[in-house]
């Protein structure tokens, strides 16, 4: 399974694939973005199964991606790892089509609740 890891921040790309591990998700193929913008063109080029995005990033954020997506009819899971994650973003999310939200900080229980359901 594929799982693209999109952060303007590369330690935090690199807890999200050590917290996927920890969670029990071994095996998963991870590539990463550090926009929106790289993201858009790298899922064009070979779509993931699951999409794990921040919000806030310089050049495309992670609610601009999604709605990219949309626009180029490419239905991918995707899920905010943000850390905000105030009542009007869970609600934007949901009207994006985001599958889940899971604020900072996260644990490997957190991953595994709202994950299962997405990976295989």
């Amino acid at each position: 399974m594929k799982v693209m890891v999109v952060d303007d921040s590369l330690a935090m790309r690199l807890i999200v694939m050590k917290t996927l591990r920890e969670a029990g998700f071994d095996g998963l193929d991870v590539t990463q973005a550090e926009d929106g913008a790289k993201a858009l063109e790298a899922i064009k080029n070979d779509e993931p199964d699951l999409v794990l995005c921040d919000w806030n990033m310089p050049n495309m954020t992670g609610p601009e991606l999604l709605s990219a997506l949309k626009d180029e009819g490419i239905n991918v899971k995707f899920g905010f790892v943000t850390t905000e994650a105030t009542e009007e973003m869970r609600n934007k999310a949901s009207e994006l089509g985001a599958r889940f939200l899971i604020a900072k900080p996260f644990t490997p229980d957190t991953f595994r609740e709202k994950l299962t359901p997405y990976i295989h």
